[in-house]
């Protein structure tokens, strides 16, 4: 059930003591209201509830205000202490989401972190001090400061759904609000660090069997749990017997080894400097909370200062501001409820399937049945890989209906193509549809190298007309380019960004142009590294030089990965439309194609593939010096390129688009920014070098002479 109507009943149910249901709450709070982001009041048994509602924000995080504001509420419980202390959210979304990260920002040097967190240490441990039981109730998240907060308290009670995490190593850091002492004395240690080291979240039953919770309940029986906690009729589970061998120095430090074995391969050290913090805080300290807590601030202190760190924070905000361009204070009314899909293939069939799993009613057309039902047993699969119970996967199956006969076209909100990149057949594909859709309704090709300008010369109506360009393996790709063209309609476009920040991906705005953005990005990239490999360089030495810079594979790998046959075509095209300079692609290269060895999907190409892995041997001779430069360079060109041409907005779109796309090393804060921080004279030296050494592919873009890019500052 969702809507207005679900809303209204979700928060009549909230179980908030004294203030009654989430309206009378509202109300109460226009009356009188002492705080701006807590309210307080005592029941009739004398148990003071406590309930965070940051104010003008749709989740509570703890800012420095808020934080203020709990201390001032601690001060008024010592003159008359409550029989118990009830501590939950306010907000039907979630418990408390962490610290305000833009306040990060604000946090100059390590002086300036370690008096902001002194601070509220102090703080969370006057909560923890409480002479009375302490509850807090969580529904929703409850993740880092958050978690934090729930920790320093006596009970934690949580509602069916309720999840858990501790997510800072995302940013380049660890626990700081004593996260890092109280979460190992709570369940047992190597769980408490997997969760730090991977910023993964715990879910309601899982953490009810590490012993995060005290017990998991409805919220319809939540007063009776707090009645339990607070007469001491419920168990406190703590930290059992896999607790004690930790509490030993030699312990830790063995296992300490095999935890940094394993973070490296996730995060090399010499880029995200988090993980081996954590696990040198855990190995020095572990026997010791309180040593543990000091030392946790120092070292959070330090890395917060790190440019690793720095960077990963840009990173967050360029996530929000891509999930900013999907936002819309539109009615609900616009939302796609129904899509039509044409086209089972590859994507085809992975976009309908993941729309349906996000919750939309989805009609999947092809002319040939047995794409339609691999379609179909592909997404029994990705529920199977979301844990999806048994009730669950067939809601979704239920929403995913297979349309040999196309009659989805009429009903449809959107009509999303996904057919083959061959102008002629999508064109015959939207001049058959056009007639048929329904007013208002969008029609979207899922293309990756066709211009819209092409495609909409047949329509009758061009301005319906917008590309949703996905990336392969759908499942996994957070990103979706969301292609304009000089006659669209604005609220056609506005909506197609909408629909992908309602199935959960990352809308980014871009241009009509050869390539767009990431493949017009990517592909020189991949072109080098073909070119490298033609020179004689081992295909594991390139792919190593990619991957030691921070890259998430290497370029030949990936070329494996996308397809051969894709590479090849994107690459043509480009040659043709952007860069003549553009070294042609190698007879070799076409002739594997050919012979259908595509890579990944056939199971040979630049590597041979068995279970999905390539198998990859040492290098028999290191890559030349200048081969990173040789990768890089020619995508930061192209992506100053696009900058330049305004294929997209902003440096801030086109870094985040990157990163979210192709992984591009996220410790840098994306290419542009990469290139700030290298310096743009440096840059530009190189190409030149380049240009020289191998030809005109490298000469500069006019844009970074235009001043396209502003001096590198800290963010």
């Amino acid at each position: 059930m969702t809507g207005p109507v679900y809303s209204a009943l979700k928060d009549r149910h909230m179980e908030l003591g004294p203030f009654g249901n989430a309206t009378q709450l509202l109300h109460r709070s226009a009356i009188h209201k002492r705080w701006s982001n807590w309210h307080l009041a005592r029941d009739a048994s004398d148990v003071a509830w406590l309930l965070l509602d940051k104010a003008g924000a749709s989740a509570n995080v703890l800012s420095e205000e808020v934080l203020r504001e709990l201390g001032e509420v601690i001060e008024s419980l010592q003159d008359e202490m409550p029989r118990a202390l009830v501590i939950r959210s306010a907000k039907p979304g979630s418990f408390c989401v962490g610290a305000d990260i833009s306040e990060f920002r604000q946090l100059h040097n390590e002086r300036d972190v370690i008096n902001k967190l002194s601070d509220a240490h102090i703080l969370i441990q006057q909560l923890a001090d409480l002479p009375c039981p302490t509850i807090a109730v969580i529904h929703g998240a409850a993740l880092g400061g958050g978690l934090e907060l729930a920790l320093c308290c006596d009970y934690r009670l949580a509602i069916h759904g309720a999840s858990f995490g501790l997510p800072e190593i995302l940013l380049g850091l660890h626990p700081g609000l004593g996260g890092t002492a109280r979460l190992p004395a709570l369940i047992p240690p190597l769980d408490a660090m997997q969760m730090m080291l991977t910023g993964k979240n715990t879910y309601d039953r899982k953490a009810l069997s590490l012993g995060l919770i005290d017990r998991l309940v409805e919220e319809r029986h939540l007063a009776g749990a707090l009645e339990d906690a607070i007469n001491g009729k419920l168990h406190q589970r703590r930290s059992d017997w896999r607790a004690q061998p930790f509490l030993y120095a030699w312990v830790r430090q063995l296992v300490g080894r095999r935890m940094r074995a394993e973070a490296a391969k996730q995060a090399p050290p010499q880029h995200y400097p988090a993980p081996e913090a954590l696990i040198s805080l855990w190995e020095k300290h572990a026997g010791n909370p309180g040593s543990m807590i000091h030392a946790e601030l120092l070292s959070f202190a330090k890395l917060l200062n790190t440019q690793t760190s720095r960077n990963l924070v840009r990173v967050f905000f360029l996530r929000e501001k891509l999930k900013e361009q999907g936002k819309s204070k539109s009615l609900s009314n616009d939302a796609i409820k129904h899509l039509h899909v044409i086209g089972a293939g590859a994507m085809g069939g992975d976009i309908a399937g993941w729309c349906a799993l996000q919750g939309l009613r989805v009609s999947l057309h092809d002319t040939r049945p047995e794409s339609i039902a691999e379609a179909i047993g592909n997404a029994a699969k990705l529920c199977e890989n979301k844990h999806l119970s048994s009730a669950e996967t067939r809601d979704v199956l239920d929403r995913l209906i297979p349309d040999p006969d196309n009659s989805g076209v009429e009903q449809a909100d959107l009509v999303l193509e996904a057919v083959p990149e061959d102008l002629e057949l999508k064109l015959k594909i939207h001049t058959a549809i056009e007639p048929r859709l329904k007013p208002g309704a969008i029609l979207a090709t899922n293309t990756s190298s066709i211009l819209l300008e092409d495609l909409r010369g047949e329509l009758s109506d061009p301005t319906r007309l917008v590309g949703i360009h996905f990336f392969n393996p759908v499942a996994k790709m957070q990103l979706v380019e969301v292609v304009s063209h000089s006659v669209i309609n604005a609220t056609i476009f506005r909506r197609a960004r909408q629909f992908v920040d309602q199935i959960g991906k990352l809308p980014v705005p871009v241009a009509s142009a050869p390539g767009f953005l990431v493949n017009r990005a990517l592909t020189p990239y991949l072109v080098e590294a073909i070119c490298l490999l033609d020179e004689g360089v081992p295909a594991e030495a390139i792919d190593k030089v990619a991957i030691d810079f921070g890259m998430p594979m290497g370029p030949i790998e990936l070329a494996d990965q996308v397809g051969l046959d894709v590479c090849i075509d994107v690459a043509d095209m480009l040659r043709e439309r952007v860069n003549p300079h553009q070294p042609e692609t190698p007879e070799w290269l076409r002739s594997k194609v050919e012979k259908g060895h595509l890579g990944r999907k056939t199971g040979k190409g630049l590597y041979t593939w068995s279970e999905g892995k390539p198998k990859k041997r040492s290098p028999r001779k290191p890559a030349p010096t200048d081969t990173l430069d040789r990768l890089i360079l020619p995508m930061l060109n192209a992506c100053m390129a696009c900058l330049r041409e305004e294929v997209v907005a902003d440096t801030e779109l086109l870094d985040g688009a990157m990163i979210f796309a192709t992984g591009f090393a996220p410790f840098t804060g994306g290419p542009l920014h990469y290139a700030q921080q290298r310096g743009v004279d440096e840059v530009i030296k190189r190409l030149h070098d380049l240009q020289e050494d191998h030809g005109e592919r490298f000469a500069p873009d006019p844009g970074w002479s235009e001043g396209l890019l502003e001096p590198s500052t800290q963010d």
